[in-house]
């Protein structure tokens, strides 16, 4: 899902640019940004990361965060210079091993000048020491760190990490993680990947592995007090969740929500193949925000999803990012359609499943929903725009174009390609160019006109000649039924349409 736009150029994520024995005369500092269309200076050009260890200990009384983060990388080009994305107080920066200058600059820019330069292809190693309250610390009228009662939560999207850890910040530079928190006994932390814990007189450790390359926004944290529960699915495969006890009148339907995690992951795994992580699960945190996140392998869910009741299928969306988002992620943040519109379908296929609607019925359904004028038509899913990265077209139309894909290509290769993409890109990331190529090399048909009629044509595709949506050269119309205007309301919609308006409310 999506959490926060960045507004400005300057209030994108930043840079992690390495440097060792080059010519200081050839060496020089590395790109401020990728070059993300949507997000000019977001990451940053001139190395790669490989690894995260992040160790923390935190006070929820006095918000008081004192950490060291290891950060383990690559350098592309020759640097004299490099960046890391943090907003938190630092105290020492070490490259190497050296002590290395440091300055800030920007909203959110960390800029290092190690003792010595670094060759291209040269392993970096960076330490970083820094203590703050990262409740009290915002750029741009923002903060990534959300601040509960009993401690703090960061789970935000396409930026929150610089409030905990410094890193590289878009998600093309993929890392593992080790994530080790010292918080005090009574106090549980939440994080991605399998647990362990440890113990010394007054205070408990918590340690969290991804070993499966996981993207900078979807580290999250969670400190405060927890029902932390841990289980297996019937596979063996860990399940962790967590409740905040002060849910009030959401925590039964929370429960009964995402608990059914570790079922709702086996189902999916029949959709789109195997599993890609180590441990799945999610928590409830007592927060105001509205929005879920499918931070990877321990989903965020805000108690406002629940606040009508349970509602599986947000679960089900959020588990689906799991291969569309986390394991095969972005290339740039311009194709979130790969992200969202797959994870609604995810929703229109458990409602199959659930005979509460065909996805049919609810593509058609939508389809009649919104007239030719409607602006939802004028938003084009393929390449919204950094100021719509997240309408409700993303989702709603974008699923559509999935259904109108399944129609042209029959449910045979259609779900073919549903488990295949994921496997083929797994752990890393990609385009829609490339997801058409693969969907054209597997079904064995051209789906150009498809594809530009539903990603990126800024208006309502036209009625087909049976009577429903279609684009007619490709053969991909949505099925013949009632006249538009006059589908009958899938039983599914209401709850799928309480997760739309949640999702609004935490823009």
């Amino acid at each position: 899902m999506r959490k926060r736009l960045i507004v400005s150029a300057a209030a994108g994520a930043l840079a992690l640019l390495l440097t060792v024995p080059a010519s200081a005369a050839q060496a020089g500092p590395g790109a401020a940004g990728i070059g993300d269309p949507y997000y000019p200076y977001a990451g940053n050009g001139g190395y790669d990361v490989s690894h995260y260890d992040i160790r923390l200990k935190y006070q929820p009384a006095t918000d008081e965060l004192e950490g060291t983060t290891t950060i383990l990388a690559t350098a592309t080009q020759d640097l004299s210079r490099f960046n890391l994305d943090f907003v938190l107080q630092v105290k020492e920066v070490l490259v190497n091993g050296r002590a290395a200058k440091f300055a800030t600059s920007g909203d959110q820019e960390l800029e290092i000048t190690p003792a010595r330069t670094i060759a291209k292809g040269s392993p970096v190693t960076v330490v970083v020491r820094y203590a703050d309250k990262p409740g009290e610390v915002e750029r741009g009228g923002f903060s990534g760190w959300i601040r509960t009662p009993d401690g703090g939560v960061v789970a935000n999207e396409p930026e929150g990490s610089a409030w905990w850890y410094p890193s590289n910040d878009h998600p093309t530079d993929k890392a593992t993680f080790d994530v080790s928190v010292l918080v005090p006994n009574g106090t549980q932390v939440i994080s991605n990947g399998p647990l362990t814990t440890s113990q010394r007189p007054g205070w408990t450790r918590y340690n969290y592995r991804q070993t499966k390359p996981q993207a900078t926004y979807l580290a999250t944290l969670a400190v405060g007090k927890f029902d932390l529960r841990q289980d297996t699915t019937p596979s063996g495969l860990p399940v962790i969740t967590a409740y905040s006890p002060d849910l009030g009148v959401n925590a039964g339907a929370a429960q009964a929500s995402v608990e059914r995690t570790g079922e709702l992951v086996d189902w999916l795994s029949g959709v789109f193949g195997p599993y890609p992580f180590d441990s799945v699960g999610g928590y409830v945190p007592n927060v105001t925000t509205g929005y879920a996140l499918e931070t990877q392998g321990q989903i965020f869910y805000s108690p406002a999803q629940f606040a009508r009741g349970a509602n599986t299928s947000v679960v089900v969306h959020e588990l689906a990012h799991q291969w569309y988002g986390d394991s095969v992620s972005v290339q740039r943040w311009s194709e979130i359609w790969l992200n969202e519109g797959f994870a609604r379908y995810a929703q229109w296929l458990w409602s199959e499943h659930e005979n509460e609607g065909t996805a049919q019925e609810l593509a058609d359904f939508t389809y009649d929903l919104h007239p030719a004028d409607d602006p939802f038509w004028s938003i084009e899913p393929g390449d919204p725009g950094a100021d719509h990265q997240f309408a409700g077209a993303v989702y709603d139309r974008g699923a559509i174009a999935i259904q109108a894909l399944r129609n042209a290509v029959g449910d045979d290769r259609f779900f073919a390609i549903l488990k295949g993409w994921p496997a083929e890109r797994k752990y890393g990331n990609a385009t829609i160019q490339q997801f058409q190529a693969y969907a054209e090399r597997v079904s064995g048909k051209p789906l150009g006109e498809l594809f530009n009629t539903w990603l990126y044509t800024p208006a309502k595709p036209p009625v087909g000649s049976s009577g429903v949506a279609a684009a007619p050269a490709a053969g991909a119309g949505l099925a013949a039924g009632a006249a538009p205007g006059a589908r009958t309301e899938p039983k599914s919609w209401k709850k799928i349409q309480e997760t739309n308006t949640v999702h609004e409310h935490g823009r």
